[in-house]
This record gives structure tokens, sequence and C-alpha cells, in this order.
């Protein structure tokens, strides 16, 4: 700790940013400022964000190496404002091993106006675009500012309303007087409840964010000199809802229309509210764990299911079909349920239980559903069929619900247990809750209920949100009534340390470090990665957290959902990363401070995700007063065959196939490329995604295509070959994929049954003969010497098998990523990092993500 210790505070939940440094007095629990700076936005909160933090140090005469603390806006706010202040926040912090505390962005507006005089009642009227806005209320006095109700999102205009009836009803004491930047679209619509404050205090200033930090360390909610306790991994933003997604799959599954659980269609009549589209077949589709068990939001098809089994575990307090029917469409509820299917818990993965029947043998075996309320959640209902206990269900099913409530701006939850339920109440209590007092004679048979509550953080699981060694500390937990816990990766994800990326697999002793040291970071889609390279080009680690599971029940990517999910992740992956470089050079710890540069992708992908990687590794890097390496997507697609084979060299013909990028390029050096030809259309991961959607076969639809082709006939259907003989090197993959969808369509309408295989066999041929053939042509326009892959694609087995097919009749040295390169990774990222950092080729801090980027361009 330096002796003399400061705050770092910023937020750029809107059109402003505000930045605040204070000094910390330990002994009175005081921030005192030091200095602030406002400044409008516009949009270009990533590009001006660190250089007006850096600028603000250096008139300030205070060295990054005295921050003990980093204080971010949480917001409510704009999610792409609040993302990259939080992402920012937490690089700078993480690096900086500093405490990360998270303060809302409408109290800082609320502190802006104490200090300036405001006295009396308060509202913040935050804009939350959509014609809504986060209203809160505050009472103001001398002593500071008390909030007095929780975040959400209302609209406009019924925010409004509520507050005008308060005023007229004469139910409050004092004029009632109006901020927040939502005045800036609403003022007409709220004039009529109060009075409208000045505009300068309407927006989030450096001041009331070190007054709002003060606030909590005196209240004893927050310490800004305890970096353990504010571990930068636990932070999270506030969002007040869920994903767009989300919602839209709650109405679906509100409406009690029955589908079949395996495919997400119906199994008799068709649909009251639509016609059957792709996205009916795969909005269901979760992947099963590794038990067998599948966790979906509950939907109203299965309402009798679950009273079904209320009646078998609650007895005289269960609730009948009607009263769960009526909770699922409210918006204040989440409702999760565990499914497995029917052979019996010990049949293994593909098992089920004698618990409540549904389609095609699936089995409802858990449900868990929650209310929110004044930011807390309250558990309702939580039950799992005896048979499939020990499974970590009910541990799985609330942490579920707490993750939605918090997403809906819960902080806390509670929920009420028998008395006698001794073991249930030992669950609860590791999940961070504690008895605060009893319900006398609650149940319907009289006993009392022993009310719990707890922070979410614990309920939803540290591992969730915090460092992969959380994650390895996360381990069995027993309830009593017989639930064991599974391990839980970081974020909910699939967490994969690969060591078959490792050209070297002895670990150096340190003394023989080979510099420079790399951490590279990529988040360009559904992927958290991040991986530590070596001046050799050796792998040190390399660390990807998978959002799969996330995305597979809607057949696709979900942006919101994708971007959320890295912040969550992001601290815990680099973590990961650095504890496993140390074990491989034999040191006992690594940090930022031992690295000599971060990488990072920068573009192509999904503007969302890739915002979050690059404000993390620009907080980072400029924390540890480390380059910044900014690296394309695609070049490291084509890096990825060296880790495979470390003496690959251009000149090549690479063919770059995923799911958003279909391409043949000419790599005539390492930085010197030249596309031969791209898809005018769909990528060939969007081709095999779509027609895997259309089959129910689930997210992401390479590999179960590729599966299902495997048992099938790939000259069975003569699906088109699109411009396989139009002379140039383009793709077209939009009219085989409607070629292969209408095919679906008309069998099933004609009462045929479909022969997947086939199809996907079928359907397989068709991309990977257009494939081949314009690779043919590549390889004779440019001879050159060598064809390599890149891509999410570059794992398909029947097209790895033609191109050795194609270059051994070539005589061309083929040369293909290892099947866990293929996908997006951050050791590909590295490995591009390496050479631009040798190359002196660093950003700067006004780095901004990109959704597009030209390969043939210099960057």
């Amino acid at each position: 700790m330096p002796e003399t210790a400061y705050a770092l505070a910023f937020d750029t939940a809107n059109e402003v940013i505000s930045i605040g440094l204070g000094r910390l007095n330990a002994a009175a629990c005081a921030v005192e400022p030091v200095a602030a700076v406002e400044v409008a936005a516009h949009r270009a909160s990533n590009t001006q964000l660190l250089v007006r933090v850096d600028a603000l140090l250096r008139e300030a005469g205070v060295e990054r190496g005295q921050l003990a603390c980093v204080c971010v806006g949480r917001g409510p706010g704009s999610f792409t404002g609040v993302r990259i202040a939080m992402a920012t926040a937490k690089g700078a912090a993480q690096a900086l091993g500093a405490a990360l505390v998270g303060v809302s962005s409408l109290d800082v507006v609320a502190w802006h106006a104490w200090a300036s005089g405001v006295r009396g009642r308060l509202a913040v009227i935050a804009d939350a675009m959509r014609k809504e806005v986060y209203p809160v209320r505050y009472a103001l006095d001398d002593a500071g500012v008390h909030r007095l109700e929780a975040d959400r999102v209302v609209k406009a205009q019924v925010a409004a309303r509520e507050l005008v009836d308060e005023a007229s009803s004469g139910a409050a004491v004092g004029a009632l007087q109006l901020t927040g930047d939502g005045l800036a679209k609403y003022a007409e619509l709220f004039a009529p409840a109060g009075t409208l404050l000045p505009e300068e205090l309407w927006a989030p200033t450096g001041r009331g964010l070190l007054l709002a930090l003060q606030d909590a360390w005196r209240t004893g909610t927050a310490d800004p000199l305890d970096a353990q306790r504010h571990n930068p991994a636990f932070l999270l933003p506030v969002y007040t809802r869920l994903s767009d997604a989300e919602e839209n799959e709650r109405i679906r599954l509100a409406k009690n229309d029955p589908k079949n659980l395996a495919t997400g269609v119906q199994d008799a009549a068709p649909r009251h509210d639509q016609r059957a589209t792709m996205h009916d077949t795969a909005v269901l589709n979760a992947r099963p764990d590794e038990h067998g068990i599948t966790y979906k939001p509950l939907d109203a098809a299965h309402a009798e299911d679950v009273a079904a089994m209320e009646s078998q575990v609650m007895g005289s307090d269960a609730w009948n079909a009607a009263l769960v029917a009526d909770e699922l469409p409210r918006a204040d509820r989440t409702w999760w349920a565990a499914y497995a299917s029917g052979e019996g818990p010990d049949a293994g993965p593909a098992a089920g239980s004698e618990g409540t029947s549904s389609a095609r043998g699936t089995v409802l075996i858990g449900y868990a559903g929650g209310m929110v309320i004044d930011g807390q959640v309250q558990i309702l209902k939580i039950g799992t069929d005896p048979a499939w206990r020990r499974r970590g269900i009910a541990r799985q099913l609330i942490s579920r619900v707490a993750s939605d409530a918090r997403d809906l701006g819960a902080t806390t939850c509670s929920l009420e247990v028998r008395a006698s339920n001794t073991g249930a109440q030992a669950f609860y209590e590791s999940l961070g809750m504690h008895s605060i007092g009893k319900r006398p004679h609650y149940y319907s048979d009289r006993e009392d209920a022993v009310i719990m509550e707890g922070p979410l953080q614990g309920v939803i699981g540290s591992s969730a949100v915090g460092g992969a060694a959380d994650a390895k500390a996360l381990r069995a937990v027993t309830e009593d009534a017989g639930i064991q816990e599974s391990p839980v990766d970081v974020a909910g994800m699939t967490l994969r340390v690969d060591e078959a990326h490792d050209a070297q697999k002895a670990a150096q002793p340190a003394a023989h470090l080979e510099r420079p040291l790399i951490l590279a970071i990529e988040s360009s889609c559904d992927e958290t990665a991040a991986a530590i390279v070596d001046g050799k080009g050796n792998l040190l680690s390399d660390v990807v957290a998978s959002q799969i599971d996330f995305h597979s029940r809607f057949g696709g990517v979900v942006p919101e959902i994708a971007s959320r999910k890295h912040i969550e992740a992001i601290c815990g992956v680099c973590d990961e990363c650095l504890d496993v470089a140390a074990q491989r050079l034999g040191m006992e710890r690594l940090t930022w401070s031992d690295l000599d540069g971060v990488g990072v992708t920068y573009a192509p992908g999904l503007v969302g995700a890739l915002v979050v990687g690059v404000a993390f590794a620009k907080g980072a890097a400029w924390a540890a007063d480390k380059p910044l390496v900014g690296v394309n997507h695609l070049e490291g697609h084509m890096y990825a065959n060296k880790i495979g084979a470390p003496d690959f060299a251009p000149p090549a013909v690479v063919s770059l196939v995923s799911g958003g990028n279909t391409m043949l390029v000419h790599m005539r050096g390492w930085g010197d490329y030249r596309v031969l030809g791209a898809t005018i259309d769909d990528a060939v991961g969007e081709a095999f995604d779509k027609v895997a959607k259309a089959l129910g076969l689930g997210y992401p639809g390479g590999p179960v295509v590729s599966a299902q082709g495997a048992k099938g006939n790939p000259k069975a259907i003569e699906f088109p070959r699109a411009m396989m003989h139009s002379g140039d090197m383009r793709f077209s993959l939009s009219g085989l994929k409607t070629a292969v969808v209408t095919y679906i369509n008309n069998e099933r309408a004609a009462g045929r049954e479909l022969n997947v295989p086939n199809i996907c066999a079928s359907f397989e041929a068709a991309v990977v003969d257009v494939q081949v053939k314009k690779a043919e042509m590549a390889l004779r326009e440019t001879g050159a010497p060598t064809f390599c892959l890149g891509g999410g694609v570059a794992a398909n087995p029947v097209l790895r098998a033609a191109y050795e097919k194609l270059c051994k009749k070539m005589q061309v040295r083929l040369v293909m990523p290892p099947l866990s390169a293929c996908g997006d990774n951050a050791g590909m990222i590295a490995l591009v990092a390496l050479d631009r950092f040798r190359q002196g080729k660093f950003y700067g801090l006004e780095t901004d993500a990109q959704a597009h980027a030209d390969l043939e361009q210099e960057y």
C-alpha cells in the first residue's frame, strides 16, 4: 500500500465522461477531492476515457502506483457506456492489484445535487432509451443522500404519471425536485411532478463519484483500501432487465402452446400465435450437463408437471397448475426448470427419472422461481425430484434464478425454509445466506418458517463472476436433503485450459524466461479467451471460457448476451491465464507487471463483444504501463496454423471458414494479404447453423450436422453448388441454405419422415465441393506451395479430408490448425501480437473496437 493512497473514479453511463481523483483518508473514512473533470463523450467514451484519465493524473502529479482503489459507475445507463467504464475499470484494477468499487450512476447524480446545495425530495430520471427511464427517488438532508427505492426501468409516461399522482395526492411532504439526463427528452412529461433542477446537475460528475464512494465507505458497504474484498472479478453492471432475446423468450414460453422439448416445435395442433419458424425448432435446445440434465426457463406447457411435482414434494403447501402458469408472464418473475430424458437417473447422460412425464420421454425433474421486488429476489419455490438428488440440481436452479434477478436489478436474495429442515438451512448458508428471523406458523401445518437472506453473489456462486481459482475452490457442497454440487466454471461458462496448444511441454525455470512476454485477449464473438506467449513463440497458457450453453437456446449467438458474459468472465479468464503460465514457468506468481505487452482483438466481430476486450486490455495496459497491441481477428486465424506447425510460413493460400467469414486469401508474407474471393451473402458456418436450426439439431450447427452427416449418404439429395462454375473465387451460401430449408419444409408438408443423416451429408457435400473447387483455382492462380485453413469450420472432418485429397493431388503442403485451435482462441491472437510487438506496432489509449476491418489494409 503506498504511503499516500488515492482513488480513481470514473463513469460513462451516459453522454458525459466523468472522472474524479481523491485522496483516501483511512482515519476519517474520507475521500478528499484532488481533481475532477467532465467531458462530453458524444458516443466516444472508449476513445476518450483513458486519455482523459491519464491527463488528469499527470496534471495532479499522481502516479498509477499510488492508486489503491478504482471506483466505477455501474449504471444503470447506456449498456455500451456502462460496459466501457466497467471493462476499463476491471482491467485497470486487476493490473494494479487495487480494489474495484462500484457505485450507482444515479446515486452519483444525487450526490452531485447534494454537493450543489439541493436538499429535500429528489427524483433522478435517467434515460433508458426505448421511451423508458430509470427513475429513483431520494431524500437529501444535511447528513447526505438517502435512497428510497431500488433501480428499475419503466416507460417514461408511467414513471411521470406515478410522480404526478404522488404530488397531487399530497402523500409526500415537500416539493419534488427533478434531475437526470432523461429530462432532456421528457421534461414536459415530468414538469407537472415538481421542479426541474438546472441542466448542469443532470449528469454524473467526478465530485459526485467521490462522494458516493465516501458514503459507501462510511456506511460499511465498501472499503476502498481492501483489494481482497473488492476483487475486480466480482463487480458487474446494473442492467435492470434481461436481454431482449431472453425477454422475448419469456413471452414465448409463457404462452400455453405445448412443444416438444427435443425440437421446440408443436407435437399436435398448430401454434395459436404464429406458424412454426426455424427459430421455434431451436429455442428450447439447451445443452445437457454431464448428468444429462438440461436447464431451461420454465414454460407454461409444463405448469401441470410442476403442479404434479409440487404435490409430491411440497405436500399441503403445493401450488396448482393455474398458480404456476399465472406466474410466468410477469415481468418481475423468473422461473427455471431442469429436464432429463426418461430411463432413470442412473442411466447416464441420456437418463431420466420416474418424475412427471413430458413429450418424447423427457421429464421435468426440478424447478425454481423467484420474485424481484425492491432490489431483492424472493425465492418462491424450489423443488427437485427425489430420484434425481445429489446432482446439484437445486444449486443450479437457484443460481439461474438469482442470475436473472441480478440483471433485473436485485442485489440480495431471501427465502423461507421450514424450521425443521436443518439440511436445507445448511445448504442455503453455504450460499452465503443467514437467518434473520422466523415467521410463526407460516406453513399450512402451522410449522414455523426460518427467514434467510444473503447477497446475490453467494447465491449465484462466487466463481460465476470470479477468478478461476474460485472456480477450483468451489467444489462439492452437500445438502442434507441430498444435493451434491458440481464444479462451477468461470461466469458459469465451460473453462478450457488448452495444453494441446503448447509447443513445448516441459516447465521452464523462471531464469530462462524468453522475452517478450505477451498476454493477449480475444472477445470478438462468444468466447472469452486469454493466452500468454513468450519470445520463442511458446504458448505458456491458453484459456477459453465458452458461452455456447448460453446461446444454444436461441439457435445462434445473441450479441447482447455475449457482451454481458464477457464482462462476467474476463477477469477470471485472465487470472487463470496468468496462473497457468506461472506454473509452466516454475514461478510462484505471474502478474501484469511481469509482462512486456498486452494484445487484444480489436476487429472484426460483434462490436459489443469486442468493446469489452478492448476496454479491458486498454485499462490493464495503461495500469501496468505496458504497450498495447491491436490484432485483426482474421489474421489470428491464419497464425493459428503455427500452433500445430511452428515452421509454417508464407507464401500460402488460406481458406478462412467460420460463422462470420468465408474467404480465400493469398498470404504473400506475414502481414501481406490479398483476398482472392469472399462470400457474397452467408458464411459457411452461418449456413451450418441455419440448417441445424431448421432440423432442430441445436447450436452450434457445425458439429451436430457433421455428426449426423457421417451416418448419411452424401449423394442422396442433389443440393445446388452455388457459384461453383462462376470462374472466380467468390462464394454464395444463401441459396444452398434456402434449398435445404425448402426441402425440409416440403418433406414435412408431404407427411414424410425426414432422413436427417442424408440431408446433413448431402448439404455438407454441396458445401465442400464448392470450397474445394475454389481452393484448387486459388492454388493454380497463385502457385502457392502451401494451403492452410482457419476458422471454426476448419474443424469439419469432411472438409479436412477433402483438402487432404486435393493437396495430395496437387503436391501442395497442407497445414491445418489443431482442432482445438480452429475456433476462436487467444493463442492465435498472442502469436500475431508477438510479431507486431517486435515490429513496434503499438496502439494508443484512443483505440476502439471495429465491427469490420479490411484484411488487405495494414493496421
